[in-house]
Parts: structure tokens; C-alpha cells; sequence
């Protein structure tokens, strides 16, 4: 008669178990994570790439430069604009966070320090009100329980 339950040879050839949903969205963002530095540089060489260029064709005489300087004039004119839009949305964003953190973060953490205080109130009254006298009440029928053994009264 056969068991149930598989021999050891077949339990050693068994595939693995599947990776746990966390394992796999780990194996996932390091290969995306990888995919990404691996596109980064190859932006970067292409960028390197396509800047030596342009320098070695400048270089070359009769290039027409000052078409060129113009060009990249107005170029960087055009960045430093973007620049200084994305300076004011950023302070504009700056303002919204610090407005958030004064009017809505700082009522709540002071409602929470609020019932904290209410809170370690309520556990100090409990414990002077209900513990201790439960507390002496045990310790005093111990006593007497005790008292009661040693006069040979009641029987352990």
C-alpha cells in the first residue's frame, strides 16, 4: 500500500515554491530601478556623444558661429525663463505646505497632546481609585488567610 504523503526523491525534485508577492514587487522595482540607470547613462553618452559633435563642427573653418551663438543665446534665454517659472510654482508649493502644517497639522497634533493628557489623567485616577484599594483589599485576605493557617483554623 502506498502513503499519502510523497517520498523524500520527489520532494527534492520539486520546483519552488513561487516567490511571495512581496519578493517579486522587490525583484521588480530593482529590475525597473535598473532599467533606469541602464536608459540614464545611455541618455547621457548619446548627450556626450552629440556635444562633441557640434564642438568638432564648430571648430571647423568657415563654420558659420555667430549663427550658432545666436541660437544658443536665445536658447539659454529660453531655460532661464522655465527656470524661473518652475522657482515661483515651487515657492507657490512651499507657501501651500507651510499653510497646511500651521492651519491643519498643528490643530491635530494639538488635539492629540490634548487626549494624551486626558488620557494619563484617567489611568492615574484608575489606578488610585480602583487598583490600590483591590491591591490592599488582596493583600489584607491574604494576611488573614494566612493568620488563619498559622492558628491551625483553616487547612492549606
Amino acid at each position: 500500500m502506498s502513503s499519502p504523503l510523497p517520498d523524500e526523491s520527489s520532494r527534492l525534485h520539486a520546483s519552488p515554491a513561487p516567490p511571495a508577492p512581496r519578493l517579486a514587487a522587490e525583484h521588480a522595482r530593482a529590475r525597473q530601478t535598473r532599467t533606469l540607470i541602464i536608459v540614464a547613462v545611455a541618455a547621457g553618452l548619446v548627450l556626450v556623444a552629440i556635444l562633441a559633435l557640434a564642438v568638432y563642427v564648430l571648430l571647423q573653418p568657415g563654420t558659420p558661429t555667430d549663427r550658432w551663438r545666436d541660437i544658443f543665446i536665445i536658447m539659454v534665454s529660453l531655460e532661464s525663463l522655465v527656470v524661473g517659472v518652475a522657482l515661483i510654482i515651487l515657492l507657490i508649493q512651499m507657501a501651500s505646505l507651510i499653510n497646511l502644517l500651521q492651519n491643519e497639522v498643528r490643530p491635530i497634533l494639538d488635539a492629540t497632546s490634548e487626549t494624551v493628557n486626558t488620557l494619563r489623567g484617567t489611568a492615574e485616577f484608575l489606578g488610585e481609585s480602583v487598583v490600590e484599594p483591590v491591591i490592599k483589599l488582596n493583600s489584607y485576605l491574604a494576611s488573614m488567610r494566612r493568620v488563619l493557617e498559622l492558628m491551625g483554623i483553616k487547612q492549606r
